[in-house]
């Protein structure tokens, strides 16, 4: 489950990381008392008005501004709430920012220069150890970082058995070039960072930038933040933070009715049992000519009430021309997938998309003669070559 950057931001915060002081706003008076309340507690007389949606690079797209006045406040304000900010990470159409953070300006002037660092912790899981990934270069994409000065991304993995250790933690802050009191005030910051990262059940914390102020404190001025969705019951308060708004309302129905389902650009819906087959059925229908428009997978469980739903939601994209429908009867009987396809065609009306149902296992048979006699234009396949066929024929 991702995050906004000001919810990342509470469970930092929780953790004893440094953030800088900022306060959530849904509209520009909102904002404007944001900001005063801010210079009350800092005295700063700047801030930065950040837009929150589920995306990274908001800076490029104009969703992160400088405000020197409580009127630029004000101004941004209303100029970022409401638009369709488009970023390197959103769709074409962009999203919708329904709420700003406005966070005071940390880049003031100081006996010492500011740095900037990125920093992440994660899993590796060609190692299935937890990683901080990290690098003296923030501010700036960690791929370009990568690609143009590798020497300067470092990696520390730790043991599962053993956790992170105070030695990593001061290795950490050596890498990054800092001494003194920031050298000090790093080690708490990543040991601090970790025990966000695993007490939250997350799989990734990202903080870009890290800010050593010129003041030599240590702050995470951004943060991105995913949970594990598989452990979320154990955190009912992050739970209470999903934002509904921010994901595909085709998924979050689909999560309603135990769906397994993402949401793609393709034109070809798919209903498949089982994360491996659902895979190898989108690559056929790549093969065949199409693109698939999702991925869904109805679990080992499904009944017909099921499967109908998973039609609803397949049918309410507007690109899909044609339904495939694959399922392998081994825990899942084939004649309760054929009985939620027959009642999807009666319960919804007339589907005017072709549909090619291919089903093996357990009552396969008794699935296919379900469909037969049903009366319905359904094309039956038994053989994978077949469905692919079918695909192709109907496509083109």
């Amino acid at each position: 489950m991702n995050l906004h950057e000001y919810q990342g931001k509470s469970i930092l915060n929780r953790y004893g990381v440094a953030i800088p002081h900022g306060i959530v706003a849904y509209t520009p008076d909102e904002a404007v008392m944001a900001a005063k309340a801010i210079q009350e507690i800092t005295g700063s007389n700047f801030w930065v008005v950040k837009a929150q949606i589920h995306a990274g690079g908001r800076g490029k797209g104009g969703g992160v501004k400088l405000a020197k006045s409580i009127e630029d406040v004000e101004k941004l304000s209303k100029s970022i709430i409401g638009m369709n900010l488009v970023t390197p990470q959103t769709k074409a159409e962009g999203k919708k920012v329904r709420k700003v953070l406005i966070q005071q300006d940390v880049y003031y002037p100081g006996p010492s220069p500011t740095a900037e660092f990125y920093m992440s912790v994660m899993l590796d899981r060609n190692c299935s150890k937890n990683m901080v990934l990290y690098s003296p270069r923030g501010g700036m994409d960690i791929e370009q970082v990568a690609e143009e000065t590798p020497d300067l991304i470092f990696k520390e993995y730790i043991e599962p058995g053993t956790g992170l250790q105070a030695y990593q933690a001061r290795r950490i802050a050596f890498n990054l070039g800092l001494s003194g009191h920031a050298w000090k005030s790093m080690i708490g910051f990543v040991q601090s960072l970790y025990k966000a990262y695993c007490e939250s059940d997350a799989s990734l914390f990202e903080i870009n930038p890290v800010l050593k102020t010129s003041d030599d404190k240590i702050l995470a001025v951004d943060c991105k933040v995913v949970i594990d969705n598989n452990a979320l019951y154990r955190h009912p308060d992050i739970l209470e933070m999903r934002d509904l708004e921010e994901e595909d309302p085709m998924e979050v129905e689909a999560g309603q009715f135990g769906l397994n389902f993402v949401k793609l650009d393709g034109n070809v819906g798919c209903m498949v049992n089982g994360a491996g087959l659902a895979m190898a059925t989108m690559d056929m229908i790549k093969m065949s000519g199409g693109e698939p428009a999702n991925f869904l997978d109805v679990g080992g469980t499904a009944n017909a009430k099921r499967v109908e739903e998973a039609f609803r939601i397949i049918l309410k994209d507007p690109n899909v021309k044609a339904i495939l429908v694959n399922i392998f009867g081994g825990i899942v009987r084939c004649d309760r997938v054929a009985q939620g396809v027959v009642d999807a065609y009666h319960n919804i009306g007339e589907i005017h998309v072709p549909i090619i149902v291919r089903l093996q296992g357990t009552n396969a048979e008794e699935g296919k003669t379900l469909i037969d006699q049903s009366g319905l234009k359904v094309h039956s396949a038994i053989l994978l070559q077949e469905a692919a066929d079918l695909v192709r024929k109907v496509l083109h």
